[in-house]
C-alpha cells in the first residue's frame, strides 16, 4: 500500500492518539496494518469528536452560570491540576470574609466572627482627580475576593509587596470569566470601585482565647499609584502598582492559601461559593480526622443576610451542591445535625499534590 492510499493521519488530533500513531509507526508494520491501525484511531477521534459536539450543545443549552461549573468541571476530568493554575489568598480572609452585599456608604464598619477569631473592616476614602474626599464604601461581594486573589497571587509571584498590575489587571479579568468594557455598568467600573474600597480600608484581626486577646490593625494596601484621566468626564485608568503594607505582606508570607484559579472561575459570581470553596481549603489542610459543625456555627460562618435559618439552610444545601458539581470528590456531607468534613488530599480541591505547608492561623 502507498502513501497516498494510506489514510489520512491529519484527522487524528488529540494528544494521546497522536502519541499511539507514533508508537504504531516505530513498530515498522506491514502498510495494511498500519493503516489498519490508522484507521481505528481515526474512528475513535471521530467518536470523541461527536461526542464533544454533543457536550457543547448540551452546554450552550444550560443558564450561564450552571453551563461555568460544568465546563469547569469537564476541564478537571480531562486533566490533572496544573501549576499556572495555582493561585493564594491570604487564609485569613478564608476564615473571616468581607461583607457578602453593598452597604449603605453611611455604614462604615462591618464585623465577622467565626470560633475564636474575628475580622473588623472599616471603610475609609481616597482623593478624587480635583483633590476633594471621596468617601469609599466597605469592599464587598465576590469582585472584592477575587482582586484580593489577585493582588495575593502577584504578591506572592513577584516576591514583592509592591504588585505591578498595570498590565496584569485586565488580563485578570478576563480569565476569570468577565468582559473587559468599561462604562458606567460594565466590568472594569465595577472591580474598580472595588479596587478603591480596598485601597482605602483599614482591617483588624482579632483572636482570644479565655483569658487573652490580640489584635492587630493594619492597612492591607499601604500605596497605590494611579494615573489619572486629563479628561474631567474620565474616570481613573488602573493603578500601574500597588503596595501591600509590610504586616500584610509578611502575614501573607506565612499564610498563603493555594486555590485553583478554574475553580475560582467556576463560583465567581456568587462571594458565599467563593467563601465556601477558600474555607474549605483551609479547613480540610487543618484537619487530620472528621470534622462535625453544627447548623448554628456554619450560619455564623455563611448565613449573612438570612433571618431565618430554614432558609439558609436550603439554600446552602443548593450551593454545596453546585461545588459538588465542580469538585465532585469533595469530602463534605450535611447532615440533620449539621455538617461533616473529612480529611483528604489536596485534589479533591483541583491543587496541584505538592505544595508548600501552611502554618495554622
Amino acid at each position: 500500500m502507498s502513501e497516498d492510499t494510506m489514510p489520512d493521519v491529519s484527522l487524528i488530533r488529540d494528544a494521546d492518539l497522536r502519541k499511539e500513531l507514533e508508537r504504531h509507526k516505530r513498530r515498522n508494520l506491514l502498510p495494511k496494518l498500519l493503516a489498519l491501525e490508522i484507521q481505528i484511531l481515526i474512528e475513535e477521534q471521530t467518536k470523541r469528536d461527536a461526542s464533544d459536539a454533543e457536550r457543547q450543545t448540551e452546554l450552550q443549552a444550560m443558564p450561564r452560570d450552571r453551563r461555568r461549573r460544568a465546563e469547569v468541571h469537564d476541564h478537571f476530568l480531562n486533566e490533572e491540576p496544573q501549576a499556572e493554575d495555582l493561585r493564594h489568598l491570604h487564609s485569613v480572609l478564608a476564615i473571616c470574609g468581607l461583607p457578602y452585599d453593598r452597604l449603605p456608604l453611611d455604614v462604615r464598619e462591618y464585623s465577622r466572627e467565626q470560633g475564636n477569631m474575628a475580622i473588623d473592616v472599616a471603610a475609609g476614602s481616597l482623593r478624587g482627580p480635583d483633590g476633594s474626599k471621596v468617601l469609599q464604601p466597605l469592599p464587598f461581594g465576590p469582585k472584592a475576593r477575587l482582586i484580593l486573589m489577585h493582588l495575593c497571587s502577584e504578591a506572592i509571584r513577584q516576591q514583592s509587596p509592591t504588585i505591578e498590575i498595570a498590565d496584569t489587571f485586565t488580563a485578570f479579568v478576563r480569565e476569570m470569566g468577565f468582559s473587559d468594557s468599561g462604562g458606567k455598568k460594565g466590568p472594569l467600573t465595577a472591580f474598580r470601585e472595588q479596587l478603591n474600597a480596598l485601597a482605602s480600608c483599614s482591617i483588624k484581626i482579632s483572636s482570644w482565647t479565655g483569658n487573652k486577646v490580640r489584635s492587630r490593625q493594619f492597612f492591607p494596601i499601604e500605596e497605590m499609584d494611579v494615573w489619572l484621566s486629563a479628561h474631567h468626564d474620565q474616570p481613573s485608568l488602573w493603578p500601574s502598582t500597588v503596595t501591600f503594607s509590610h504586616t500584610m505582606f509578611e502575614s501573607l508570607q506565612k499564610h498563603a492559601l493555594p486555590v485553583n484559579a478554574r475553580a475560582v472561575r467556576a463560583f465567581q459570581g456568587s462571594a458565599r461559593k467563593l467563601d465556601l470553596y477558600f474555607w474549605l481549603g483551609w479547613r480540610i489542610h487543618n484537619i487530620n480526622e472528621p470534622l462535625h459543625i453544627s447548623w448554628d456555627a456554619i450560619t455564623e460562618q455563611f448565613g449573612s443576610g438570612f433571618t431565618r435559618q430554614r432558609d439558609f439552610k436550603a439554600k446552602f444545601k443548593e450551593e454545596v451542591g453546585h461545588l459538588k458539581e465542580v469538585l465532585p470528590n469533595l469530602p463534605l456531607k450535611l447532615t440533620e445535625q449539621g455538617l461533616v468534613l473529612s480529611p483528604a488530599d489536596p485534589a479533591v480541591l483541583a491543587l496541584p499534590p505538592v505544595r508548600k505547608p501552611l502554618k495554622k492561623t
